[in-house]
């Protein structure tokens, strides 16, 4: 349905504190769309729900079920929507999904295509539901879209603004569907709002409503920058750099925060502004690399990304036992093969978990040494109880059944994937069908965190491994030694100390960089390298992984899998 009434004001909705300034790559956003009987949110009901939970450019949960109204459904709506009362009779009753709707939408940002039709139906079932604690951070993307493409569309209706900017998922009146859509919106709306300066989930919802800026006047300080990529500093009254970024037009970008609006992000480091400092590269690929070293060795308090180095993290497969095992370690000092360093302890949990899924290697902790004696009464592990994993601390284990796991398990970690994809993929289609559906979006969580991790971990071996390196990229000669950056090579001259830059992270981005340019035809080209040269590598697909669980009230958590780049 698309009649709607009430802003999210009348309704009651406020920016909390917490939410004013949150960085919009921080922020999860739950997607909605209803369809319903009609338009009036306290005589009409709902009849299917659809949402879609994202952060950081990544959908990390789905909820979609119909709802049986208990009511006749008006010819109109049939009309609109396809569904009938024969299609809704077996669905459940909205006080049967309501508890699961308010538990899956959380504490994210509340978001729909004028958004107050359908908070007004949420918010009227959740209090018929006796729940009365639902006052989110609203964006609508109806009135975004009013404010940033006012002069490219007829009218903006999401079928409208899908068509006219290749929205792939195409809205058709279901509320999945529609909530697709409206969440592909919402990323071409962020990526739009970007260039007005909006970083911050407030700015965002405020866009809608810009005045004019308060220090305007300091536009000055940006007329000396070139139009051309580099790095800009913002420098305070007390000579601290404050916030660094990175541009392809120095000028544009940083003319972009004195745009019309009042940020609560931006406003204070612009009241401080001093004046701007900007520094100079060949192309987007330094840039990107000085501003990398800029903000870990400075770390400038308005930068939220970058700042500090991250303990680094490994899965550990552990050779040197004689039944190896997988553990989480900090290091990497003893003998073992490891994968790694990853995003997090979640991102490491999950990979062990999906090896462990594929391979039935030993999941018991006990250190078994060449004088290890096997007890009497010794009991299996809870593991081996269950059939999942042998115990040899018990003396229920086959060593060459283990031994052939171990191998499996060490390929697996090489970035050998296929037989862990085909295992856990099977094990997706297995749940779904016994419509386990949570089980499912777990095993798909695990393996999608391992592919991502043994991919990070492949980019910075390639990158280290191809030595001293030289490369051709769009026309600029670069020189790399062990995945690291020569800037004195391309005449990059700056003031500041960069030695504690963080040199893991550094070439994890160089990686990335070279593998999205080798991956473009003749981007990259005259490479002589002292090592071996691999990119563009092969990256594990995920079309395998399947969907099917997406049309079921699956709330799904991911944590980030990608060290973080500076902003």
């Amino acid at each position: 349905m698309n009649s709607r009434a009430d802003t999210p004001e009348e309704l009651g909705f406020q920016l909390s504190l917490d939410d004013l300034g949150r960085p919009l790559i921080d922020t999860t956003f739950c997607v909605l769309d209803l369809e319903t009987t009609g338009t009036n949110s306290q005589r009409d009901l709902i009849c299917e729900i659809g949402a879609v939970k994202v952060k950081a450019g990544e959908t990390v949960g789905t909820f979609h079920t119909l709802v049986n109204p208990g009511v006749a459904l008006p010819p109109q709506i049939t009309v609109i929507t396809g569904l009938t009362d024969a299609v809704l009779a077996p669905a459940p009753r909205i006080e049967q999904v309501i508890t699961s709707l308010r538990q899956f939408i959380g504490d994210a940002v509340f978001v729909a295509h004028n958004a107050s039709f359908d908070l007004g139906f949420v918010k009227a079932a959740f209090e018929r539901a006796g729940i009365d604690d639902f006052t989110p951070t609203v964006v609508d993307t109806l009135t975004l879209s009013r404010r940033l493409f006012r002069d490219e569309v007829r009218n903006f209706k999401l079928g409208t603004l899908a068509q006219r900017f290749g929205i792939e998922n195409r809205p058709s009146h279901r509320a999945l569907d529609d909530a697709l859509a409206t969440r592909d919106l919402l990323y071409l709306l962020i990526e739009r709002a970007a260039g007005w300066g909006v970083t911050g989930l407030d700015d965002l919802v405020a866009v809608g409503k810009l005045t004019g800026h308060p220090q305007a006047k300091k536009l000055r300080l940006t007329e000396s920058l070139p139009r051309s990529p580099g790095v800009y500093l913002m420098v305070d009254d007390h000579e601290t750099v404050t916030y660094v970024g990175k541009a392809t037009n120095l000028r544009q970008r940083v003319r972009s925060y004195f745009g019309n609006d009042e940020r609560r992000s931006v406003i204070p480091m612009l009241r401080h502004l001093s004046r701007i400092e900007h520094i100079a590269t060949p192309d987007v690929f330094t840039a990107e690399v000085l501003e990398r070293r800029l903000i870990s060795s400075l770390a400038p308090r308005h930068n939220r990304v970058g700042r500090k180095k991250r303990r680094p993290i490994y899965v550990r497969l552990d050779t040197n036992e004689i039944w190896p095992r997988l553990s989480i370690v900090y290091q990497t000092r003893s003998q073992g093969q490891y994968l790694g360093p990853l995003a997090g302890r979640h991102q490491a949990e999950q990979a062990i978990e999906a090896l462990q899924t594929a391979y039935p290697i030993r999941r018991c902790t006990t250190h078994i040494g060449p004088r290890y004696i096997i007890e009497p009464d010794a009991a299996p592990c809870s593991a081996a109880q269950l059939g999942v994993a042998p115990c040899p601390c018990s003396g229920s284990a086959d060593p060459a059944a283990h031994a052939s796991a171990v191998e499996g398990v060490a390929l697996a970690m090489q970035g050998e994937s296929e037989h862990v994809i085909d295992a856990l993929s099977e094990r997706m289609r297995s749940l779904a069908a016994q419509q386990r559906f949570e089980e499912a979006a777990a095993v798909r969580d695990r393996l999608s965190s391992l592919l991502s991790a043994t991919t990070t971990a492949r980019l910075v071996d390639a990158v280290t491994s191809a030595g001293r390196a030289r490369f051709t990229l769009a026309g600029i000669d670069h020189k790399i030694d062990q995945g690291l950056v020569d800037l004195d090579h391309l005449g990059v001259i700056h003031r500041f100390d960069t030695s504690e830059a963080d040199t893991d992270a550094e070439r994890l981005l160089v990686a990335r960089m070279i593998q999205r340019a080798s991956a473009q035809s003749r981007t990259i080209s005259n490479v002589e390298s002292s090592g071996q040269w691999r990119f563009p590598l092969s990256e594990p697909t995920v079309d395998r992984l399947g969907s099917s669980e997406r049309d079921h009230p699956v709330p799904v958590n991911v944590d980030d899998t990608n060290l973080p780049a500076g902003e």
